[in-house]
C-alpha cells in the first residue's frame, strides 16, 4: 500500500505565512476604513442634510419669497473647553431666500490660549439640506487668548426649495445650533459618530 506523503515543513511554513499576511491586510484595511469613515460620513451628511447637517453655498441667494420663517440660535460649549459661547441675537424673523447675517460671541474665560472648533446642525433635521451657509466661523479653528472675546458671524439663507418640499413646507421656525469643542475633542467626536454609523449599518 502506498501512503500519502506528509506535508513538508516548508509547505506548512508557507501556509502560515500566507495566513498571517492575509490577517495583517484585513486589520490594516479595517483601520483605514475607520479613518476614511469620517470624511465619507461628513460628505454624506453635507449632500443629504442627514442629521440636520447644513449646506455650503458658493454665492448668495437671488430669489426671495414672501413666506417668512423664524430663525432661532442656540449655543453650547463642551465642559472640556473653558469658553463662554452664546448667540448675540437669540432669534429673528426672515424671509425664505433672504440673505442674513447672525453673530455668535465667544470668550476665553481661562488663563491659557485655547483653540476650539464648532460642530453644527439645524433642526428640524429635514431642513438641513435647505439651510445654506455662505460664510461661517465653523469652517476654521478658532484660537482665543486668555480673556479674549470675539464676535463670529455666519452668513446664510434658506433655499426657496424649502417651501416646495412636503417635508418642510409647513415648518415655521428653524434652530441653528453650534457646539464648541477643544480641537482634539471635536475630531474625536466626529470620528466616533462616523464609526458608529458604519458599525450600525447607516
Amino acid at each position: 500500500m502506498t501512503s500519502t506523503p506528509a506535508t513538508t515543513r516548508p509547505d506548512i511554513s508557507r501556509k502560515h505565512r500566507a495566513v498571517g499576511l492575509a490577517c495583517a491586510a484585513v486589520a490594516a484595511g479595517m483601520v483605514g476604513m475607520s479613518y476614511a469613515a469620517v470624511p465619507l460620513y461628513r460628505m454624506f451628511c453635507q449632500v443629504t442634510g442627514f442629521g440636520g447637517t447644513t449646506q455650503v453655498a458658493l454665492a448668495p441667494s437671488t430669489t426671495i419669497l414672501d413666506q417668512a420663517i423664524v430663525m432661532r440660535f442656540d449655543a453650547n460649549v463642551s465642559d472640556a473647553l473653558a469658553w463662554k459661547f452664546e448667540p448675540v441675537e437669540r432669534k429673528f424673523d426672515m424671509k425664505i431666500g433672504e440673505n442674513r447675517l447672525a453673530n455668535y460671541r465667544a470668550t476665553n474665560i481661562s488663563d491659557k490660549t485655547l483653540t476650539g472648533t464648532a460642530t453644527f446642525n439645524v433642526s428640524p433635521e429635514a431642513a438641513g439640506i435647505y439651510f445654506n451657509k455662505i460664510e461661517c466661523f465653523c469652517f476654521t479653528e478658532q484660537t482665543l487668548k486668555p480673556g479674549e472675546s470675539v464676535d463670529m458671524p455666519v452668513s446664510f439663507f434658506v433655499d426657496p426649495a424649502f417651501a416646495e418640499d412636503p417635508n418642510t413646507a409647513k415648518i415655521t421656525q428653524l434652530t441653528l445650533s453650534y457646539t464648541f469643542y477643544p480641537v482634539a475633542g471635536a475630531k474625536a467626536s466626529a470620528r466616533a459618530s462616523a464609526e458608529g454609523m458604519v458599525k450600525g449599518g447607516g
